[in-house]
């Protein structure tokens, strides 16, 4: 699969199952709009980078970038241009044998990431106008690669329109992160680009290593182009591999780094103090006359996807057919649409693809409307995944429309009450990766990284600074606490937190 850039109207705005709109309250019923909002006085420009997948629908399953995609407005360029990208397996490798080992390779060490990044980056380079709003989600590998691509756009700029010949050696320069990289790149970007802004960033469950061996790019962990930056993230997570890799909000202290603070620690690693002099060269980079990124990132039941061909992720979309009228996935994805309501991205989406997740126009557009109280758990027992199949498969025979509930409350106890597939427990391969120590990356709660070596062995994630911040969970969490499971039991979140410090998100 290619890059799906669109542009043109070819009929219908979305690919939206209307057979399956739901009976929503009168308001929606009678508004007037096809698209919310209908109209702004600047145009956006929306990419979405998927995860894993090899082709449409991949593995029977859709991620949440696949259905946020469906929703988009596609037919009016002078209003809005969409850019998606698939991720894993897409490749125009001619010979079949090549491709799959091409594929393989890439999983491995990413070994298409900068074709990835310099995809998107030259979609923009040809499409961007003054006053564009420019607008990137990602999931799994392609969070990084949103992610990566926006530290490109900061560190080196946008280029103008047809300037392909430059954008590979633009991006060499913003890969380096040396004294002289650092020097090119400023003097790069004062003679040849454009300096733009990024209205959003949503994201779900971005990981510390893309492949099996980590990499990093400058400008993924924080940035100060980004004016909203929203992140669902995986809350049962365990894989020594799929560490999550949180914002970090530069402090004051961070913006003048003491050059003597890393120089202190008794016997720093030659790559911890690289490290350091790294992000003290790119805090130097930001500018201080942006306002702070809005950052918000929230904890959602479920796992990160599978790096393989099989894309399996109940945060991020996949765990289930995508036929399948509930999943957990669902939840993080209402999430992210009303944050870009909420944040007034400007993104313009089609009211029945809305209505087909659960969501009512009428709460989002003009206003967007408080929530009402989540629904009681009650008699609400957790299923598991042989059951919720079995289920799946024998509601698709009765009633195949499956029409949708008639309030978002009602979807969101459904969902909640969705298996998750904990893939270390499914998977044997990812073992050895527990068993055997490997040099880990952290976040301390002073937002600043250290190592440690040490085994895994299916260990939940460490949610920093809870003390200081407390935990923002979504308010899904709390129902699936208080469910009851069908094998007995009740629901523990894999990572540790205070259910004392949660914050609960709607």
């Amino acid at each position: 699969m290619q890059p799906a850039l669109t542009s043109a109207g070819r009929g219908d705005d979305t690919s939206v199952d209307h057979n399956r709109i739901s009976a929503l309250p009168s308001s929606t019923q009678g508004s007037s709009f096809t698209v919310i909002p209908p109209d702004h006085p600047f145009r956006t420009l929306v990419l979405c980078f998927d995860g894993i997948r090899d082709s449409f629908p991949a593995h029977n399953s859709n991620s949440n970038i696949v259905q946020l995609f469906s929703m988009l407005l596609k037919s009016d360029p002078t209003r809005q241009m969409v850019y998606y990208y698939g991720g894993i397996g897409t490749y125009t490798t001619p010979h079949p044998f090549m491709s799959k080992v091409s594929r393989l390779i890439d999983e491995a060490i990413a070994w298409n990431l900068d074709a990835d990044v310099m995809g998107g980056y030259k979609f923009l380079m040809q499409n961007y106008n003054a006053n564009d709003r420019i607008c990137i989600f990602g999931f799994s590998r392609g969070a990084h690669i949103a992610r990566s691509l926006v530290g490109m756009i900061h560190k080196v700029g946008l280029l103008p329109v047809d300037h392909h010949q430059q954008v590979p050696y633009a991006y060499r320069i913003y890969k380096r992160t040396d004294a002289e990289g650092w020097s090119q790149s400023n003097a790069f970007k004062r003679a040849f680009s454009n300096d733009v802004d990024i209205e959003f960033v949503g994201v779900w469950d971005t990981v510390n290593s893309v492949g099996l061996i980590p990499r990093r790019l400058p400008f993924t962990i924080s940035n100060t182009v980004v004016r909203t930056f929203r992140h669902a993230v995986s809350l049962d997570e365990r894989r020594a591999k799929f560490k999550p890799s949180l914002f970090n909000h530069p402090s004051k202290k961070d913006k003048k780094p003491d050059p003597r603070a890393w120089q202190a620690r008794p016997h720093p690693s030659k790559k911890l103090s690289q490290h350091l002099k790294e992000r003290k060269s790119e805090r130097k980079s930001e500018r201080d006359h942006r306002p702070p990124t809005d950052v918000d990132e929230v904890l959602c039941c479920g796992f990160s996807p599978v790096a393989s061909l099989i894309l399996l992720t109940d945060v991020g979309g996949g765990s289930v057919a995508y036929d399948t009228r509930h999943s957990m996935a669902r939840i993080s994805l209402r999430w992210m649409i009303r944050e870009c309501f909420k944040t007034k991205s400007g993104i313009m989406f089609d009211c029945d693809g809305l209505r087909v997740i659960g969501l009512d126009p009428a709460s989002l557009f003009p206003h967007v409307t408080p929530r009402p109280p989540a629904l009681p758990a009650g008699p609400l027992r957790i299923r598991s995944i042989s059951s919720f199949e079995a289920a799946h498969r024998e509601a698709a025979l009765r009633n195949p429309d499956q029409p949708a509930s008639p309030s978002e409350e009602e979807e969101e106890m459904q969902d909640a009450q969705c298996p998750i597939y904990d893939q270390l427990s499914r998977a044997w391969l990812w073992w050895p990766f527990e068993v055997l120590p490997f040099k880990q990356r952290y976040q301390r709660d002073d937002d600043s990284w250290g190592t440690h070596f040490r085994w895994n062995l299916g260990k939940g994630r460490v949610i920093p600074k809870q003390k200081a911040n407390g935990v923002r969970v979504h308010r899904s969490v709390k129902t699936r606490l208080e469910a009851m499971a069908e094998s007995g039991g009740q629901y523990k979140p894999k990572a540790a937190f205070d259910l004392g410090r949660a914050i609960w998100v709607d």
